[in-house]
């Protein structure tokens, strides 16, 4: 009897020992919230990329105004219809040639016109500043980048295409017999001259209006206008983005070799304070590692972006004027 009820008292304590089994109910919920959460984890996961695919896709996409006047139109200017190719034969490229009045006239500004914007771009007023080089006897040619294109719209590259086409424009005025060519680019176009420079002896001189270059910083610097999203990974997510929407790597722009270049061509940086698409530093950075005696910098105070003419006309023609001339003293 004693051993009986000692051993199933002993058998008792170890069934108490025994966790409970779980409910199948409570595994099959416990399945549903990680299945839920990690739903939500790549909900947000794939929110985040598309947001950046978008916003790739918009930087390589921009909508541009089309063309609305002509030369003749707008400051009575006579010119002709121009297609040429990019020197890398990438497509052609649409335009305008303005010759000047006198026909023996060897020197030739090239605009080149910034990013979002075709060949009027109006806010600078562009058509005035090709009238100004018109009645400083200069042939000027206007012309639309790839992306701005009336007929076949190409993608923006931050310069590394639009080099090609703006060479094709330099090459044009070789070809129209220019001895002397000036480019003269604003914001992204500025940029560009910078990055042709680099490639190209065809380019006697440059201003640069608002220059923006394609790097990091200020790729950063304007998403950050616009939304506020961290700086990791959102520039790795990008750089890995845009070879696929617009076939640029960011690492493909030559923007390390630009910011420490000395171009052996004299070059005038005009720059405002207040610009809040590529901050002033760029130019002043650019401009500090010329040594070419005619280069300089004029950095206007509370200036906005490719708005400098605009608001300080008088004083921005007197740089321009100054600056050309000296590049013509210097060549006699």
């Amino acid at each position: 009897m004693f051993p009986t009820s000692k051993s199933n008292s002993h058998l008792q304590r170890d069934v108490s020992t025994i966790p409970p089994a779980i409910s199948p109910k409570l595994i099959r919920f416990k399945h549903i919230i990680v299945a839920l959460i990690l739903s939500i984890i790549f909900f947000f996961v794939f929110c985040f990329i598309a947001l950046h695919a978008y916003i790739a896709w918009v930087l390589s996409n921009p909508t541009v105004a089309p063309v609305y006047s002509n030369p003749m139109l707008a400051k009575g200017m006579a010119y002709e219809e121009v297609t040429f190719p990019a020197v890398d034969g990438s497509r052609n490229v649409n335009g305008w040639y303005i010759p000047a009045e006198e026909d023996s006239a060897k020197k030739t500004i090239v605009l080149s016109h910034g990013y979002g914007a075709n060949r009027e771009e109006s806010w600078i007023p562009m058509y005035d500043l090709a009238h100004y080089a018109h009645q400083q006897n200069f042939n000027v040619i206007m012309f639309d980048y790839g992306f701005a294109s009336q007929n076949s719209r190409g993608v923006a590259t931050g310069g590394k295409a639009e080099s090609k086409q703006l060479l094709g424009a330099v090459q044009l005025a070789k070809q129209k017999g220019a001895q002397e060519v000036v480019v003269w680019g604003f914001s992204m176009g500025a940029g560009t001259a910078l990055q042709a420079a680099l490639v190209s002896d065809d380019i006697d001189a440059m201003i640069l209006d608002s220059t923006f270059l394609l790097e990091p910083d200020t790729l950063y610097h304007n998403i950050q206008n616009q939304i506020d999203l961290p700086r990791q990974p959102t520039l790795q997510i990008l750089t890995m983005l845009f070879p696929i929407l617009n076939g640029t790597s960011l690492n493909s722009i030559p923007y390390q070799a630009v910011k420490t270049t000395d171009y052996d061509i004299p070059i005038l940086f005009i720059h405002g304070t207040q610009d809040d698409k590529a901050p002033y530093p760029m130019a002043e950075l650019l401009a500090s590692n010329q040594t070419n005696p005619n280069s300089d910098v004029w950095i206007v105070d509370d200036a906005h972006h490719e708005l400098i003419f605009r608001e300080h006309p008088k004083e921005y023609l007197r740089k321009v004027s100054l600056f050309l001339g000296n590049i013509k003293l210097a060549q006699q």
